[in-house]
């Protein structure tokens, strides 16, 4: 069996369309939604409302870390255009989620980003799209395990939730072949990310998990330029599975 897994489509329609050719089943781990494009300004809900001179400004504060500039920033700017922060960007994910969900192909098996909002998901995910969130399914043989979402960070993105909730939903796996996830285990070199010169939140209970049930593999997305790729962890094999809005390539398991 044959099965392409992506993360971190950021609006890449068109290559999601063909992320599942020559394959059994797509595994998609989240960040669908484009709210702002760190490499190309223009491209995003951010720059579509404030234009690419304030983009490149929030950027260029986020980068530096300035999180609460930023934030302010950001409320001046919801200010002078007199528009309901939440209603507009709802409004925005919704025409983005209008064109994503019919790219998946059929059988897709999907988890929440970071980015994403998950209570729209049931107004798009169309048949042949499972959305999976603290659940498993097996594939020829091999039981997949889904868990959704990110930590709280400073970026304040739409869905992060407490260590507490995350943790309890990995456990709720038990033991899986194959751990899916939108974020990486905490190590150092799968959570920094060389272009932002950061650290992105990575989880203790997923790290925690990978030692004492073994799974095969742990595959997640999230840091776009991660120090590591690829890297073994006992018995684990944890890969990065690319930042997809970019390349336009899904990372391949075969069995």
């Amino acid at each position: 069996m044959r099965v392409h897994v992506v993360s971190d489509v950021h609006g890449n329609t068109t290559d999601l369309a063909r992320a599942g050719d020559g394959a059994d089943a797509l595994i998609c781990l989240g960040d669908l939604v484009l709210f702002l494009d760190y490499a190309d300004h223009s491209r995003g809900i951010f720059p579509d409302l404030f234009g690419v001179d304030n983009a490149d400004r929030i950027v260029e504060l986020r980068t530096a870390r300035r999180f609460e500039e930023a934030r302010e920033f950001g409320r001046s700017l919801w200010a002078g255009i007199g528009l309901d922060r939440d209603t507009a960007i709802l409004g925005a994910v919704r025409k983005q989620y209008s064109e994503l969900f019919p790219a998946f192909p059929t059988p897709t098996y999907a988890t929440y980003g970071n980015v994403d909002v998950p209570a729209l998901w049931p107004e798009y995910a169309r048949p042949g799209t499972t959305v999976l969130d603290g659940e498993r399914i097996e594939l020829d043989g091999l039981v997949f395990g889904f868990v959704g979402g990110g930590l709280r960070s400073p970026m304040r993105t739409p869905f992060e939730i407490s260590d507490e909730e995350y943790a309890a939903k990995v456990e709720a796996l038990g033991a899986v072949d194959v751990l899916c996830s939108h974020i990486p285990p905490e190590v150092p070199e799968l959570t920094y990310d060389t272009v932002a010169r950061r650290f992105e939140r990575g989880s203790p209970a997923l790290l925690d998990a990978i030692h004492r049930t073994r799974p095969r593999y742990s595959l997640f997305g999230h840091v776009h330029q991660p120090l590591a790729r690829r890297m073994r962890i006992g018995a684990t094999e944890c890969v990065n599975v690319g930042h997809f809005a970019a390349t336009g390539r899904p990372w391949a398991l075969e069995w």
